[in-house]
């Protein structure tokens, strides 16, 4: 006869519960059931017993058996039939599976394990081997309950995730509002000139803005701003820089200098980047920095003032078509202490257009894995000149979109300023 188990106590289902493993002993002899239900009590688990596969899935259906010990040859459904039904059912956790036959050929091992068995044991079974397999699918099925534990932690893990990003996406759509507000113009027309703006952030927010300002009766302020990095940070930069350039609040524009006769006039561009960057590298003590174009437009004269520090360079479309690119480049504002800018100066005539864009549109990328440049744009500029202020602003972002196979990675941004000429007085 088989040595029986020791009496070794099973693991249980987890720390929740002190209930032992439940055992399934299926089998047309009665005998051989008896033999091994009583070696499996001795060792502390609790067994369930079937006579055959009918009676073993009706037995499964209400209660969940860990193991199962199921005779190969039955009458009725064999072994391998309800193994197959077994695996078939509902389950919360797994059952481990172990055949009984006296079958040892290699064909038949494969059957038995392409039905869905996990072990098998010989007939008669030796108490000794016994413990073993089941302590061996002890360790699966304890495997397989930290498995689903640590599933379920990090499902509920994820579902706070979820719910916290859920709020602050809401906050950032919210964030995103505030920010586009702070362009409250996006054209304006002057009789003889008019503005237009864009401003696209690649993400919820961006670090990119765009505005203008009067001067007074007959000069405007443009500028773009383009902060370093992407994000909140950036999007807050760029709250506080339109603080300082308010077209709304002119006593709070540092652009601006009220004279001694109660009017405002304009710094020199080049004052005017000098005294962000020193106010940037005093005053808000962070590691942000910010590309500037700002330029002082007179729309009499079509006189242009402009500084480059950093930002692209600003494009002039010209009334027969050809495109010049201004600046020198410049140094970002907010990087170095001291450092010098330099104004340059230009004439528009009736017909001009002054274009200052984001690094979002020159650096798109096209498919043949070329930057777009200031080539790409002025070809671009050139193809839309018949189109004039906001249309012409959104077809050049469509266009981007093309050229990038909607890819764009960067905020993008331009002012747009188109001048007409000083109208005649014929009075």
């Amino acid at each position: 006869m088989s040595k029986p188990l020791k009496d070794e106590r099973p693991s249980t289902r987890g720390a929740a519960t002190a209930q032992p493993r439940r055992v399934l002993v299926v089998d047309d002899s009665r005998m051989q059931r008896r033999i091994l239900s009583a070696q499996l009590a001795r060792s502390g688990y609790q067994v369930l017993e079937a006579e055959s596969g009918e009676q073993a899935l009706e037995i499964c259906a209400e209660t969940e058996p860990d193991f199962v010990l199921s005779d190969w040859m039955m009458e009725g459904m064999t072994g391998i039939e309800f193994c197959k039904r077994f695996r078939e059912m509902k389950r919360e956790g797994y059952g481990y599976f172990i055949l009984l036959t006296s079958k040892s050929d290699k064909n038949d091992v494969a059957e038995g394990l392409e039905s869905g068995a996990d072990d098998f044991l010989a007939k008669p079974v030796n108490g000794e081997e016994l413990r073993a397999r089941l302590t061996a699918g002890e360790r699966i099925l304890k495997m397989e309950h930290e498995m689903k534990e640590k599933n379920r932690l990090l499902s509920s893990a994820l579902g706070e995730l979820r719910a916290l990003y859920d709020v602050i996406d809401r906050d950032l759509i919210e964030a995103r509002k505030l920010q586009q507000s702070l362009v409250r113009e996006r054209f304006r027309g002057f009789g003889n000139a008019q503005v237009s703006l864009m401003l696209r952030p690649s993400g919820h927010v961006g670090g990119d803005l765009v505005g203008f300002f009067p001067i007074n009766a007959r000069r405007v302020g443009l500028y773009g701003i383009d902060v370093s990095g992407h994000g909140i940070t950036s999007a807050l930069m760029t709250a506080r820089l339109a603080g300082y350039l308010s077209g709304s609040s002119p006593e709070q524009n540092i652009a601006l200098i009220q004279t001694e006769y109660g009017i405002y006039d304009a710094r020199d561009p080049a004052e005017l980047a000098a005294h962000l960057n020193a106010l940037v590298l005093e005053e808000m003590r962070t590691d942000s920095y910010f590309t500037l174009i700002y330029a002082d437009v007179d729309m009499i004269s079509g006189d242009v003032a402009l500084v480059q520090a950093g930002h692209p360079y600003p494009a002039v479309l010209r009334a027969s078509g050809a495109v010049e690119f201004l600046g020198r480049g410049g140094m970002p504002v907010g990087l170095f202490a001291g450092a010098s800018y330099e104004t340059v100066t230009t004439r528009l005539v009736p017909g001009d257009r002054l274009f200052l864009g984001s690094d979002g549109i020159t650096e798109v990328m096209q498919p043949d894995g070329k930057l777009l440049a200031e080539t790409g744009l002025a070809r671009l500029l050139v193809t839309l000149g018949a189109l004039r202020g906001p249309a012409l602003l959104d077809a050049l972002y469509w266009n981007l979109h093309q050229i990038s196979g909607d890819a764009l990675d960067d905020d993008a941004s331009a002012v747009l300023f188109e001048f007409d000429g000083a109208k005649e007085n014929n009075g």
